[in-house]
């Protein structure tokens, strides 16, 4: 810079950085760019979302013709989703993950209001309030908290993993978690509940929860479904439908019988892209629960298998990032994330097929729907994120806590060394 320059000059030619600080420099980071499980998780979604496009464009058809809109109607909506989801991911792959845990406690709690929300002012259809009427989009509270609940349980483990060894603080630390799923469970959508704490379920077990205690919380969680069933005997044989649905075939077995017949017209190679029947009245939510259905019927048994394919090629991405990944509570987060992907699709799948009971799970990437398809993005954005990162933390292994003698309890209560030093935290 030359040393009569004026004011004007100077202001010019000064470096972009000071002359445009950062403002979001706090929370986001240039992309990341360069790991080869981050590549690997963005492929394998690109060839999901768009499969899952076309499966889309051609399974709401016929729901798109009954409501006197273009036959493509339904499939340009799906579009703009993945518009805002394409958004989500990008800020989520950009965004500091340092940042991102230590507010999730802030998230989960509005997660929670917005589930409360729905309790107060939703929009109910289909026998189910799970929707907040934005205008701009329906948006589904419980889709966004199976990501809340993937960084609380992470943030818990990170600050309080030598107090989960506890079932008192366990219970105490997971209620958040809990609060969610129930609310989600008066909606009622049993799918979704059990999904989140699923992933709870899973995160804690890869961080070392006893086994005593991973037994101790199965055993509570099918005696309250158990309960839940007696207390609601309607709900008990729909769900339980899928083992015979032929008892019941025009009610709480049609949808699971159609589902079978579409499967099996399809054959081996299916009858052709655009050529399903059953999208034309005879199978409910053809192009949302029951989309894995109209891929089988029209491209057949192959179409599928590579659906099935591409759901294994996620998870076996989703957990090359997790084991990579040198911040086990990152780490944790890959898991929870693949966990929750690839549970959905099996459940899906499963329910499809006739395995499982019809539980309302959409199938990551295909089914039709806003705010799952956003959050789903912004999920796997976060793993690629993850799949970057090179930090190092402290260990977050959980250790039980556990008394075995008389004798250690002394030395607890006075420090010595047949104690821990410290009195017990379940006491």
């Amino acid at each position: 810079m030359r040393r009569g320059a004026t004011r004007v000059e100077q202001v010019r030619a000064a470096p972009t950085d000071r002359a445009r600080p950062a403002r979001w420099a706090w929370l986001l980071q240039p992309l990341p760019r360069g790991d080869a499980n981050g590549r690997m998780v963005v492929v394998v979604t690109t060839l999901m979302v768009t499969f899952g496009t076309i499966a889309v464009a051609s399974a709401s058809e016929g729901q798109s013709s009954l409501n006197g809109a273009s036959s493509f109607a339904l499939m340009v909506r799906d579009v703009a989703y993945l518009v805002f989801g394409l958004a989500a991911a990008y800020v989520m792959a950009r965004v500091r993950l340092e940042v991102l845990v230590r507010y999730a406690r802030q998230l989960t709690v509005v997660g929670l209001a917005l589930l409360a929300g729905v309790e107060v002012v939703g929009v109910s259809a289909n026998g189910g309030r799970r929707w907040l009427n934005l205008h701009v989009i329906n948006l589904q509270p419980s889709e966004l908290f199976k990501l809340c609940t993937v960084l609380y349980v992470a943030w818990m483990l990170q600050r309080h993993h030598d107090e989960l060894g506890s079932a008192r603080q366990l219970f105490l630390w997971s209620l958040p978690v809990l609060a969610g799923a129930g609310l989600i469970l008066l909606e009622p959508d049993i799918g979704t509940s059990s999904v989140v704490l699923a992933i709870g379920y899973v995160m804690l077990a890869v961080a070392g929860l006893s086994r005593r205690l991973l037994v101790r919380i199965a055993g509570v969680g099918v005696l309250g479904f158990g309960v839940m069933m007696l207390a609601k005997p309607y709900a008990a044989k729909r769900f339980f439908s899928f083992l015979n649905p032929g008892q019941d075939p025009l009610g709480a077995g049609y949808q699971l019988t159609q589902s079978k017949i579409g499967l099996g017209a399809g054959g081996v190679a299916g009858l052709g892209l655009g050529h399903s029947r059953e999208k034309w009245g005879l199978l409910p939510n053809p192009h949302t629960d029951f989309i894995f259905a109209i891929i089988g019927e029209e491209l057949g048994y192959i179409g599928a298998l590579v659906v099935l394919g591409l759901f294994v090629w996620f998870l076996f991405a989703g957990l090359r990032v997790a084991r990579q990944c040198s911040n086990p509570v990152y780490q944790l987060i890959a898991v929870g994330i693949t966990t929750w992907i690839t549970l959905e699709a099996v459940i899906n799948i499963f329910s499809v097929i006739g395995w499982w009971a019809v539980t309302g799970i959409p199938l990551p990437f295909f089914s039709y729907g806003g705010t799952a398809l956003i959050t789903e993005l912004g999920a796997v954005g976060l793993l690629y994120n993850v799949a970057h990162d090179r930090s190092r933390a402290g260990d977050v292994t959980i250790r039980e806590h556990v008394v075995s003698s008389y004798r250690d309890v002394l030395g607890a209560r006075a420090g010595r060394p047949g104690g821990r030093g410290r009195r017990p935290r379940d006491w």
